[in-house]
């Protein structure tokens, strides 16, 4: 049996590396050349020896060593690795260190930044710092009920806006589904107001989908005597229906007009993270009517970065102000938004010109409907789209000089 004397003048022999003085019970303490002791209690466990570490001497003394060892023989007794049992008792404590709901959430998406896009980091953010720390930061989040959770959405959803309330319930989901996985909430309290939120259908933007009606807006484009590049932009829009954020900062770059297509990056697309760094360029077949016009404003603004700079800052791509403006002045507000187009686009081809919704979806950079989609779905159709564009373009020419238009079918019933 070890006395404090004996551990406190204890040296490791000058021919081991340690060395060892026992106590009882499998109790020991380590001694190295440095001076350094540390406790350790040995044991079988399912047949297998294992070493369980106390801590160090003098900080534990040889009564608190001889009480972590008892402690581990009862968790051995009852059938517990004792070394297993002080990992899962000091993960349990680190789980209890700062289970506040702004440490746990800055915790969760500082894990989830690697694999949002740039956008989806900023507006999870902003729904945090703007509407859930004012209010639950401070708190601990095992503490957080259903009912805090739903008086704090319910002050976003009386800003009148009611689609935010529930991204900003989805962002306070990710968090307490982080906090269960880490032991710093026993439930996902979300999952229980979501049934209590203002209901909330999302309506399209608007869009012109009838012949005769598209008919008469390409013709107010053609019309339209603002400046070149945003009439430009209105006579683009609607051949190759892409979202207005790329259409609007296409890059002479990203050109070739002897090729007639343009490959828009794939960091540029709209996709998850992951999928921006390994996905494929989004190609675009060029009809001769866009290689047209492309040519047409080259003069104007080749210089730019962008094929449609903006007005004030040439480094800059054309705001979509500048295109809402326009169809404004137009008389379409309310009526048809740049978005639009590709709904425009979208319906006559499959309900009119009859072409297969695959093809339409890759020109839409959607994916297929038909084929099985996700990591398998590479087909781009782009032999196919070629054709279809150009027939598409030849089909607006029509539509603008009068030519006899077919309407949509009617639905019945």
């Amino acid at each position: 049996m070890l006395t404090d004397a004996h551990c406190r003048n204890a040296t490791c022999p000058p021919d081991k590396k340690r060395g060892r003085l026992s106590d009882s019970g499998g109790l020991y303490l380590e001694v190295t050349p440095n001076g350094s002791k540390r406790w350790f209690w040995k044991y079988r466990h399912a047949g297998k020896e294992g070493r369980l570490a106390i801590g160090n001497y003098p900080a534990v003394k040889l009564p608190a060593a001889r009480k972590a060892r008892d402690d581990a023989k009862r968790d051995k007794e009852a059938g517990t690795d004792p070394v297993k049992a002080r990992q899962m008792a000091r993960a349990n404590e680190a789980a209890q260190t700062d289970g506040t709901f702004k440490a746990l959430a800055l915790e969760w998406i500082a894990l989830r930044r690697d694999m949002w896009s740039t956008t989806h980091h900023a507006r999870e953010l902003r729904n945090l710092e703007k509407d859930l720390f004012p209010f639950l930061g401070a708190l601990p989040i095992r503490d957080i009920t259903g009912p805090q959770l739903l008086a704090v959405v319910r002050k976003v959803e009386d800003r009148g806006v009611l689609d935010v309330p529930r991204r900003v319930l989805l962002t306070a989901h990710g968090v307490w589904q982080y906090a269960v996985a880490s032991g710093h909430a026993d439930r996902d309290v979300t999952q229980d107001i979501r049934k209590a939120l203002k209901p909330h259908v999302k309506k399209n933007l608007p869009a012109i989908i009838e012949p005769p009606e598209l008919a008469e807006l390409l013709r107010a484009s053609d019309a339209y005597r603002g400046g070149p590049v945003v009439r430009a932009a209105l006579r683009l829009a609607p051949i190759l229906f892409q979202r207005p954020g790329n259409l609007r900062a296409m890059r002479w770059a990203d050109l070739d007009l002897d090729a007639a297509l343009w490959r828009i990056p794939s960091e540029d697309m709209k996709r998850r993270k992951q999928e921006k760094i390994n996905g494929q360029p989004h190609a675009v077949p060029l009809p001769r009517q866009a290689v047209e016009l492309l040519r047409e404003i080259q003069p104007l603004t080749g210089r730019s970065v962008y094929v449609f700079p903006g007005m004030r800052n040439h480094e800059r791509p054309m705001s979509e102000a500048a295109l809402t403006a326009a169809l404004a002045a137009m008389g379409y507000k309310g009526r048809h938004s740049w978005h639009g187009y590709r709904a425009t686009g979208r319906t006559i081809l499959r309900q009119v010109l009859k072409y297969p919704a695959d093809v339409i979806e890759a020109q839409l950079a959607h994916k297929g409907q038909i084929t099985h989609g996700g990591a398998y779905d590479r087909a781009t159709f782009i032999d196919e789209r070629t054709a279809m564009l150009q027939h598409w373009a030849d089909y607006l020419d029509k539509l603008q000089a009068g030519a006899d238009v077919i309407p949509l079918p009617q639905r019945t019933g």
